[in-house]
């Protein structure tokens, strides 16, 4: 099964890779840009057969290793 994870900073948390993109964006003239978040994806394959298991065991990775859930949010995808 394939496994994608998408990390990003929660709202309120300041961005500021984010801020950066969004300033040079500005400076290359697309001036409407705005609230860009700048985020991780993180792809792996996993042994399971069982969607529901799978999906446990990811989010306990992205708990445990792969997202600071305290300042992060993570959304998993499986196929």
């Amino acid at each position: 099964m394939k496994a994608k994870v998408h990390v990003f900073l929660k709202p309120g948390v300041l961005d500021v890779q984010g801020k950066a993109v969004e300033q040079a964006l500005h400076g290359l003239g697309w001036s409407g840009v705005e609230g860009v978040r700048v985020g991780k994806t993180i792809e792996f394959d996993l042994a399971s057969a069982d969607h529901a298991a799978a999906e446990a065991e990811v989010k306990a990775m992205c708990d445990k290793l792969l997202a600071n859930t305290v300042i992060e949010s993570y959304r998993v995808e499986l196929a």
